[in-house]
């Protein structure tokens, strides 16, 4: 068993719960109630719906790879590298924003970068 994959698909499976759960409370809801137009409304409904198959594919794609003898380097590379694009898109948002707290008003970063880090370091 790989530790470090098992922490990677862990917090992964966390962040897939916390942005089905809390995200489409406080992210999706409100957008599908606005006066968005409709095809850009049901645009980023299903973009939503993409990053949480997303997400969910790779925690279950990162926590059997822990349990395998010799995981795919490329698979797991690839996995890092989506999610520190992920984090680093969040990042650059959120830092060009016009916000108080940049950092803090989303948060997303914080979940996807350490499962970036931990598949990173599961290979070395």
């Amino acid at each position: 068993m790989n530790g470090w994959l098992l922490t990677a698909g862990t917090v992964a499976a966390a962040t897939t719960l916390i942005h089905a759960t809390a995200g489409g409370r406080t992210v999706l809801r409100p957008l599908l109630h606005s006066t968005v137009a409709a095809e850009p409304k049901h645009t980023l409904h299903v973009v939503w719906h993409m990053v949480t198959a997303d997400l969910l594919l790779s925690s279950i794609a990162l926590l059997a790879l822990a349990f395998t003898t010799a995981p795919s380097t490329a698979l797991v590379l690839f996995i890092a590298a989506h999610y520190l694009a992920y984090a680093v898109l969040f990042l650059t948002i959120t830092l060009t924003a016009d916000w108080p707290r940049p950092l803090l008003k989303l948060p997303q970063w914080l979940l996807l970068l350490p499962v970036a880090v931990l598949a990173f370091v599961s290979t070395a």
